[in-house]
């Protein structure tokens, strides 16, 4: 998701954020809740991971909303799934539920989470009309995050349970590819599982919705990200994350966020990922 800038009459002191104690972690999946009390509208460009990423409007009169790609912006829960290109979400004083889950994990949840790449869509749209509102309403009818974190989990265990789109092999290399930081030959990978590579690009291709280079880019760049944000200029962060050049880096970032590393550095939307998304849990 891409970050250009934000309004300038809010700062990340004007939101409260609130995250899972780390005994209630359930593994690839990650959450984060935002209490927005700015007076002014809050708008900011979303940067992006390797994640599918639930984003639950828990505001009474639907403050949350959503534009992707230039589009009409839309009010209420979505999902945007791996490289979903440029996304802002904004709204007034609010609160909101965010929620990463792997590729691997959001294909059980799903069932066909391949089809979400490169999109955002209403949650409606995506999980059943019916179960999505009454999510919805559960976790409105809660003040304390500790309980919609237990209520969200309990409700994704649930759908998780017995079903699995993922074949060991593919969800083995996604692991291994996040676990490089995507600097990984897809030919050790075929041969770690034992596939040819043309099968490995198949069957990763059509149950994770991103070729196997392809998701490495994205893991890749996510590291990437992370160090200038963290103040890296753009030619150590390049070859730290495995770029060839610094202008290899600069056309990966503008391939994917459409604008340029610099910018990336001072993207609102890292600077809080040290306290929403702890270093051991990104992913």
């Amino acid at each position: 998701m891409l970050s250009s800038g934000t309004s300038p009459s809010w700062t990340w002191s004007d939101v409260d954020i609130a995250v899972p104690r780390p005994s209630a972690r359930l593994p690839g999946i990650r959450m984060a809740g935002f209490g927005v009390r700015a007076c002014a509208f809050v708008d900011i460009a979303m940067v992006a991971h390797p994640s599918v990423t639930l984003l639950f409007d828990l505001s009474e009169a639907g403050g949350i909303g959503y534009e992707a790609n230039g589009g009409q912006y839309q009010r209420g829960s979505f999902v945007a799934g791996l490289l979903p290109g440029q996304l802002r979400a904004g709204g007034w004083n609010g609160e909101c539920l965010q929620i990463r889950l792997s590729p691997v994990v959001a294909a059980s949840v799903f069932g066909a989470s391949t089809e979400l790449s490169g999109t955002v869509a209403a949650l409606e749209d995506v999980w059943l009309r019916d179960d999505a509102r009454q999510l919805e309403e559960r976790l409105r009818a809660t003040s304390s995050w500790d309980e919609r974190f237990a209520i969200a989990a309990d409700v994704l265990t649930r759908r998780l349970d017995g079903r699995s789109s993922i074949d060991p092999e593919v969800a083995h290399t996604w692991r291994r590819t996040v676990a490089g930081r995507g600097r990984i030959r897809v030919d050790g990978l075929a041969d770690e599982v034992g596939w040819s590579r043309q099968r490995l690009w198949s069957r990763f291709r059509s149950q994770i919705g991103l070729t196997p280079k392809r998701a490495a880019q994205l893991v890749r760049f996510d590291h990437a990200a992370h160090l200038l944000a963290a103040g890296h200029a753009p030619a150590s962060a390049a070859a730290q994350s495995g770029y060839v050049d610094q202008s290899h880096l600069h056309r990966d970032v503008k391939a994917i966020t459409g604008i340029t590393p610099s910018a990336v550095a001072t993207a609102p939307w890292l600077a809080i990922d040290d306290v929403a998304w702890p270093a051991a849990s990104r992913t």
